[in-house]
């Protein structure tokens, strides 16, 4: 049986927990041996103080080893950092079963007022069905997550979803690369890297290829020859400025490379990390096989190349310590070696960085997607079928809706028909047309649902349920309504779509409105349309008697002990009770 959620969390909270505190013994063990390293050099000094050669001997050794223990040093921080980061994701995932999940990103930069559906859904902001859902741990993941939710695609759906259940039952696997993700995230993004690497300049001759290696050998013979005591310092100096003056050639335009590459080095530092994270695991799935081969690059790991390259940043960076730059520079031709591979480097795989940038985004949204499935074991994966049923569920209801409050529906649609639904305020009409919304959206996405069961006959979703004026365009709230109304029309022509309407034409008069609602209705259902009005407009229910493609359903409301009761289950047939005029009896607005 597979391992419950909360069992999961709990438990490699616990671990993790265990790893940091051995390793923050290490680190305390390593500092120690670092100050040892160094009293002991200092005391190296004092000894062979007056011996040239000691003294040599014991600061390059004793510098390598020290060196070596900064690395080491380095290596346990870096872990350190990873296992507290992993303890953070799975404390936020224990408050996530709880539904407390306002700790993730709302999304509110991805909201668009004229999305076919986004607006009406609550699919971004504060509370919103993308923040429940996002475990993006890069930008480009996160955007990539949004441009998912607002596709509107519906096509591979079975494919998205054997990607979902494999890395659903990836876990930890998934853990691990968000944890690295988070660790290394860089203020650059990953587009402006690429329009680094498409519109650099190249400069550097390809001479430079030999030339840095040749002079650093004659550097050393140098260095060989002034320690025999066969030239002197002024010669050494003179070679020096002959090293400073090859430099000078280019340093105007090595300057300009440096200030830019600087910024990107964090990036192929990180994006190593999750390359190699995508290299290293077996995937079955079509999707994630098809994600992993197009990272590839022939007879190389692009996780290794990617490492390179960011060593190789990491080493030109070093020009920046003003004495390390000048010497270098003056007896290697630093900036000139590390120019040149930098150069071949980007004419060699600059263009496959986007392909990389692309399928880690990707994987990053599908891991969002994944979790999901992982922390809702009990939802179901819609069958996808092509019948006359668009959708047949048992016992849905909104994954947003605290499940021991909410109550589940049985629903059934055919293709071309459309349900009206009537019922009294909050008895849970707007409710539902959520439900099937987000139904839809998660079905297209390959999610599991909530519900029993699903059987679901693929379809693009448009709703119209949140209008609103405009101060700034100076249109009225009416004429907003119409525009989205006129948007909805010419997209039925264009495509199928389920469409989801909420009290339609409420801009104007009440015998206005129902003329033109039921008009609007008759528009629809004449164009073969899929979908559900609800309404308070009771007159809208005729339309079924002239149009059998019309269904009527209601939510009821009962007033029972002078208290206001709803069941919020959908039956057959037209509301019969409406509670304004008792809800402004029972606030006091207005008088029995």
């Amino acid at each position: 049986m597979a391992q419950q959620p909360q069992e999961f969390y709990s438990s490699q909270t616990k671990t993790f927990q265990r790893q940091l505190k051995t390793i923050k013994q290490k680190l305390f063990a390593s500092s120690m041996l670092r100050l040892g390293v160094f009293v002991l050099i200092c005391f190296g000094v004092y000894f062979f103080f007056g011996d040239a050669r000691g003294v040599v001997a014991t600061l390059i050794l004793g510098s390598a080893l020290f060196l070596f223990l900064i690395s080491r040093h380095s290596d346990l921080t870096f872990q350190k950092k990873l296992f507290q980061e992993l303890i953070a994701i799975n404390k936020k995932e224990l408050k996530a079963l709880k539904r407390e999940v306002f700790d993730f990103h709302e999304g509110n930069e991805f909201k668009e007022d004229m999305h076919y559906y986004s607006q009406d859904i609550d699919l971004f902001g504060k509370g919103s069905f993308y923040q429940y859902l996002n475990r993006t741990a890069t930008g480009e993941g996160a955007t990539a997550l949004a441009k998912k939710l607002k596709s509107n695609a519906i096509d591979n759906i079975k494919n998205k979803q054997e990607a979902i259940q494999e890395l659903s039952e990836k876990a930890a696997w998934r853990q691990d690369f968000s944890a690295y993700a988070a660790l290394s995230k860089s203020e650059t993004s990953t587009a402006t890297v690429l329009h680094l690497l498409k519109n650099h300049s190249f400069f550097i001759p390809k001479i430079m290829q030999v030339l840095p290696l040749v002079f650093s050998v004659l550097s050393v013979g140098v260095f060989a020859a002034l320690f025999l005591d066969f030239i002197g310092f002024k010669q050494v100096l003179l070679w020096f400025f002959v090293g400073l003056g090859i430099s000078g050639i280019y340093i105007k335009k090595v300057n300009d490379l440096s200030a830019k590459t600087s910024k990107i080095q964090e990036v192929f530092q990180q994006y190593h990390y999750l390359l190699m994270q995508i290299e290293t695991t077996h995937f079955a799935s079509a999707k994630l096989n098809d994600l992993q081969k197009k990272i590839a690059v022939e007879n190389e790991k692009a996780s290794k190349i990617a490492h390179i390259f960011s060593r190789k940043l990491d080493a030109l960076d070093q020009r920046n310590n003003m004495l390390f730059g000048i010497f270098a520079n003056g007896f290697l031709l630093w900036d000139l070696y590390q120019s040149f591979h930098i150069e071949q480097w980007i004419k060699s795989y600059g263009q496959k960085a986007e392909d990389w940038f692309a399928v880690i985004a990707k994987i990053d949204a599908f891991n969002s997607l994944a979790n999901f499935s992982f922390n809702h074991p009990n939802y179901t994966f819609p069958e996808i079928t092509e019948g006359k049923s668009v959708i047949i569920a048992r016992d849905f209801v909104h994954p947003l809706l605290d499940p021991a409050k909410a109550v589940t529906n049985n629903f059934s649609i055919e293709n071309q028909q459309f349900f009206i639904i009537t019922g009294a305020n909050m008895a849970g009409k707007s409710t539902f047309l959520r439900t099937v919304s987000l139904g839809i959206l998660m079905a297209n996405l390959g999610l599991p649902v909530c519900a029993s069961s699903f059987s679901y006959s693929p379809i693009k979703l448009i709703t119209s349920m949140r209008t609103s004026d405009s101060l700034t365009d100076d249109e009225s709230y009416f004429f907003s309504e119409l525009k989205r109304l006129k948007f909805i029309v010419d997209k039925i022509q264009e495509d199928n779509y389920f469409i989801i309407l909420d009290e339609i034409l409420k801009g104007t008069n009440s015998t206005d409105k129902a003329l033109g609602s039921r008009k609007f209705i008759e528009k629809l259902v004449a164009s073969h349309s899929t979908g559900i009005i609800a309404t308070h407009d009771l007159s809208l229910c005729e339309v079924e008697k002239d149009h059998d493609e019309v269904k009527n359903y209601y939510f009821d409301a009962e007033i029972i002990n002078d208290e206001l009761h709803f069941d919020y289950t959908l039956k057959n047939g037209i509301a019969q009770n409406m509670n304004a005029s008792f809800l402004l009896r029972k606030m006091k607005i207005v008088d029995d």
